[in-house]
């Protein structure tokens, strides 16, 4: 590979600082970010394919920030120039490298944001502009400016309580990155909002910036393309990925923000749990209009590994539960459906926790143990199902409907409310109102 004399700046950082110097505030912590990951990323490469590739592409960035900052069209015209010089070889590596680098910096301007919005620091001229800046809007400064239209907090509790947004999962496979790398990227990312802790020692430090160069080393190592089509069966996987990795920890979070948004206008009611005010719907598998490898097997199919990993979610979190309501404490109506329940109850040495006979002064665990036991059954029966289309678990053991895993549920939080519990069980009860398949 032909290089040029390559024209050494002090460091990435500075190089950056170069490129946007009316971009940079006090609290802006974008080049910073941005010049770890690229200096991270190039001893990467200079480890893997060499000290004069290294150079190349650098010298490649230097030129394309150039051209970026002054519009010369002698610098686009050099810059084509060393890329058309490359055998085929070269150009993939340094194709790959671009591409890297480019997510690199998209994952940096992410951490930036959510810098910006835990500091509430945002000022006009430094990134805080029309094309940067973040399209979430605040809860409580959105209720504030309902009530500067004269709308008073009960009519915007009202309204709220009574209307639902419904996000439909769709079909299609639009999102281009595969779920490998997503996951990778995820945890670049926490790695970088960590390293940049207050309170970080220099040992963890260390260690996160060791595990930072493992998890770009893994990205830029990783395929970027998918070499087979998705079948419907890889859409539903990709889709309920969402609600394992981001939907089921956003949405509990973003609802007691709303109850606290509420409260600080005046109304002291949570929003009740029973009126969703997200649902998610999909669709992925159903598509028969017109898809030829969308047949009826297909969806059944779909169908049964969406409720096959729909119950192994809520498995995990009723196990939780089972965990944190050890109270003795309730209602009469949950003590006489907990003892009746204990008294059928046999040991069950498939779980790890609680597989003996809950004791009689654990009315919530005797309750919850049932709806583990039905989820483990649910579970099963689809998973057979999906492999061999039959199953030796009755239809009357598992859960068919929401209606049907709600109920005890709704059973406990009657009961912890008679009792003056405060618990997050309510939380997981509006979880089960939102999805909709």
């Amino acid at each position: 590979m032909a290089t040029g004399n390559l024209k050494k700046m002090g460091s990435i950082d500075a190089q950056l600082r170069l490129i946007a110097p009316g971009k940079v505030s006090e609290d802006d912590k974008l080049v910073e970010y941005d010049a770890l990951l690229l200096d991270r990323f190039l001893d990467i490469l200079q480890d893997l394919h060499g000290e004069e590739v290294r150079e190349f592409v650098q010298e490649c960035y230097e030129v394309a920030a150039d051209y970026d900052g002054n519009r010369n069209t002698a610098k686009l015209e050099e810059l084509g120039n060393m890329l058309t010089s490359l055998d085929p070889g070269d150009s993939i590596v340094v194709t790959k490298s671009f591409s890297n680098m480019l997510s690199l910096a998209n994952l940096a301007e992410e951490v930036q944001i959510a810098y910006r919005r835990r500091i509430k620091k945002l000022k006009k001229g430094d990134f805080a502009d029309e094309a940067s800046a973040t399209t979430e809007s605040d809860i409580e400064e959105t209720l504030k400016r309902l009530l500067q239209l004269n709308k008073t907090p009960e009519e915007v509790f009202d309204a709220l309580k009574n209307q639902t947004v419904d996000l439909v999962l769709t079909a299609h496979p639009t999102q281009s990155v595969r779920r490998s790398l997503l996951q990778k990227f995820g945890r670049i990312r926490d790695c970088l909002t960590q390293l940049y802790a207050k309170d970080i020692t220099p040992d963890d430090k260390q260690e996160l910036d060791e595990a930072l160069q493992r998890e770009i080393q893994a990205a830029f190592r990783t395929d970027e393309i998918r070499r087979t089509p998705p079948t419907p069966q890889d859409e539903m996987r990709a889709g309920m990925s969402y609600f394992h990795e981001t939907i089921w920890k956003g949405v509990p979070k973003f609802l007691r923000r709303v109850d606290t948004a509420l409260k600080n206008i005046g109304i002291n009611e949570r929003v009740p749990y029973n009126a969703p005010l997200i649902q998610f719907s999909s669709w992925m598998g159903g598509d028969r209009d017109g898809n030829p490898r969308v047949t009826p097997e297909v969806t059944r199919d779909v169908c049964l590994l969406a409720r096959m990993m729909a119950a192994n979610l809520y498995f995990s979190q009723i196990e939780d539960l089972m965990f944190e309501m050890s109270m003795w404490r309730c209602n009469e109506e949950l003590r006489v459906r907990a003892e009746r329940q204990r008294c059928a109850k046999r040991d069950a040495k498939h779980y790890i926790e609680f597989w003996k006979q809950i004791p009689a002064n654990e009315p919530y665990r005797a309750i919850l143990g049932d709806v583990r036991d039905k989820l483990y059954n649910t579970r099963e029966r689809a998973r057979q199902l999906l492999s061999s289309g039959v199953s030796d678990i009755p239809e009357d053991a598992v859960f068919t409907s929401v209606d049907q895993f709600l109920e005890p549920l709704e059973l406990c939080y009657r009961s912890l409310c008679d009792c003056t519990f405060q618990h997050k069980l309510m939380v997981f009860v509006m979880l089960m109102n939102l999805v909709d398949y």
